[in-house]
């Protein structure tokens, strides 16, 4: 059900992608095409709900662009408080007067979970002030190495991806697009 939601929303892209972690792919999920369906993205986001409906969680946090829609839906479903980090000065933080209090058990939350970059980077700022990070709950998991917290998905995706140098999209020459939202140094 979810990869046909992913497909009718035109959130499953085919192509030569330069991803945010620096890697190329010849396949790509735009999870702002899925969310830009509030009924399709509550379908999607209820199988995540059904697999965290049960873990100890105080609030749901995601980063900046791609945990903003998901916090705010999978709190939605499970009344829980949402919030997100936010780049300041290049790095995540917490603004705009959300809180999390010391002991308070986080689930952080995001569209598509790769490197885990985002989902570590919200997990640094969650700890430095006193919560506790539960796990990481995502639309489409397509890691690429492991994170070291639970990761809970609507979809599971084998996406190969490849260095610059290794990419065989490049070397044929077909020229890549950057969908992502974190610019890249």
């Amino acid at each position: 059900m979810v990869i046909d939601i992913l497909k009718e929303s035109n959130a499953l892209l085919e192509g030569h992608f330069l991803l945010s972690s620096g890697r190329h792919s010849n396949r790509y999920v735009q999870c702002a095409k899925l969310l830009q369906y509030p009924d399709k993205a509550e379908k999607v986001l209820k199988v995540v709900a059904d697999k965290v409906r049960d873990i100890d969680f105080d609030i749901v946090v995601g980063p900046a662009m791609g945990g903003i829609i998901v916090a705010y839906e999978l709190g939605r479903q499970l009344g829980k408080p949402a919030m997100f980090t936010e780049r300041e000065d290049g790095a995540m933080a917490l603004r705009r007067g959300f809180e999390i209090k010391k002991g308070q058990k986080v689930l952080i939350t995001e569209d598509v979970v790769t490197t885990g970059k985002s989902s570590k980077e919200t997990i640094k700022v969650v700890e430095s002030l006193g919560g506790e990070v539960v796990g990481i709950a995502c639309i489409a998991d397509r890691r690429t190495c492991e994170i070291g917290y639970p990761v809970f998905s609507a979809v599971e995706l084998n996406i190969e991806s490849y260095e610059e140098g290794e990419c065989p999209l490049c070397k044929a020459g077909i020229p890549y697009i950057k969908p992502g939202s974190r610019k890249i140094k």
